[in-house]
């Protein structure tokens, strides 16, 4: 699989992907002199998704992307002082915006858990304010789709999965959801855009339609092969399984590369098509199942003679957790004396943790055991020495405005993928159970 250097999209504004409230608070704040306080927010979420494990972090890449276009437009500006939504002012401001903060957190491909300090933030409080719903709309989506992916890998024990889920997601959520798949360790994608933009591995053969469009299915099979090869997959359930495999080997011969099944009870159908492809000399033909899979009818098919899974609607909607509930709080800013002063929010259910945050994966014989979090002061923070077993969680991914190169990109997708992989490896071995649970790790926070 090769992936290519650059993600950027098509260099649109992205200061418009927001809540309204973002322009407004900045307008005020401009008018009463606090816009320019230095401030620290927290991306982080309360619980997972009921009855799930553990988290897989993914979006931070296409964080970086639409922070590079996060300038507003000569017409979105018009549009801002048209509706009278911010002043002449700030109007002026925005003119020249360009984020000079500092972005913190857990790299793409790390696994979370409730209370992590998955992305800090780090600049004026206007600046840093504007960026608060896009960064959760990224981070939410992206990180459910690649959670989901990763239970789905895990579920498949080593066959491929591959990410066919765009026509069940809105054109622009399918290509954050194939690379989300990609982190979370799927193969491939049906999707296109997502193919060429990160360099992702390309899959697709034929639907129904073109098996219909032929006036027999024998006609449609030596099209396709005569278009894509004697290795192509052919799909087998419009009519007759069993007469499409005989007549997908009298077509494509011993070579032919595969098929797929799209209905059925798809753990005795691969049975059946196995032991009839092996009969039939095609004993390298490989069978593809595809049809609402989600990480429990994958788990299924474990002993099912299924070399790969297509899944599509499941996967881009999260499997049953579309998001991952992270919100976006201020945790530390400086106050009217120019001193930096924690704070948090105090109500009921949504209590928050003050202060900046260090973040820390312990282990002990080589499995991680806990999550440790510190919260302090700028320079207590600096001067803290972690355990010597201990993993650091948090990596710079902008600098003073600076963005890191390396997070961005189709290989950073990859690396965040391999990355995952690594994560969870040294997770307890009931991270990967598929049943109702507890977060595995323990999430200890303490201030200093």
């Amino acid at each position: 699989m090769n992936a290519e250097n650059s993600s950027r999209v098509t260099g649109t504004s992205t200061a418009l992907m927001t809540d309204m409230y973002e322009y407004t608070m900045l307008d005020a704040a401009l008018q009463d002199g606090t816009a320019g306080r230095r401030s620290v927010f927290e991306v982080y979420t309360r619980h997972l998704p009921a009855g799930r494990r553990y988290g897989v972090v993914a979006g931070t890449g296409r964080i970086l992307d639409a922070l590079a276009d996060f300038h507003p437009s000569e017409d979105e500006l018009r549009f801002l002082s048209d509706r009278h939504i911010v002043s002449p002012t700030t109007i002026d401001w925005l003119e020249h915006f360009r984020f000079t903060g500092t972005i913190r957190g857990y790299r793409e491909g790390e696994i979370f858990f409730p209370d992590s300090p998955i992305l800090q933030v780090e600049g004026g409080f206007g600046e840093c304010t504007l960026l608060e719903t896009l960064i959760l709309s990224i981070l939410n989506y992206d990180s459910a789709v690649a959670s989901a992916a990763s239970r789905m890998v895990t579920a498949a024990k080593g066959r491929p999965c591959m990410d066919m889920g765009a026509r069940r997601a809105n054109e622009y959520a399918a290509v954050a959801a194939a690379r989300a798949a990609i982190v979370g360790g799927f193969q491939g994608t049906s999707n296109l855009l997502a193919a060429k933009r990160y360099g992702f591995k390309a899959i697709g053969t034929a639907a129904h339609s073109f098996t219909l469009l032929h006036d027999n299915e024998r006609e449609a099979f030596q099209g396709q092969i005569q278009a894509l090869g004697k290795g192509t997959t052919l799909l087998t359930d419009t009519y007759s399984i069993e007469e499409a495999v005989r007549t997908a080997v009298e077509v494509a011969g011993p070579k032919l590369g595969g098929v797929r099944i799209d209905s059925g009870d798809l753990g005795s159908l691969a049975q059946q098509v196995r032991a009839q492809l092996d009969s039939l000399g095609a004993t390298k033909a490989t069978i593809t199942v595809t049809n609402d899979l989600d990480e429990y009818a994958i788990a299924s098919l474990q002993d099912a003679p299924v070399d790969s899974y297509g899944v599509g609607t499941m996967l881009v909607t999260g499997s049953g957790a579309p998001t991952c509930a992270m919100v976006y709080k201020l945790t530390e800013r400086e106050n009217s004396s120019g001193v930096m002063q924690a704070v948090a929010k105090k109500s009921v259910g949504k209590a928050s943790v003050p202060g900046r945050k260090l973040a820390y994966r312990s282990y002990h014989n080589g499995v991680a055991d806990a999550e440790h979090v510190i919260s302090g002061a700028e320079d207590a923070l600096a001067a803290f020495t972690p355990e010597q077993d201990w993993r650091d969680l948090l990596v710079t991914y902008v600098d003073h405005g600076q963005s890191m190169p390396e997070f961005q990109g189709g290989q950073a997708v990859l690396d965040a993928r391999e990355h995952r992989a690594k994560a969870l490896e040294e997770l307890p071995i009931n991270a990967l159970s598929l049943m109702k649970g507890e977060p595995v790790l323990p999430t200890l926070v303490r201030s200093i």
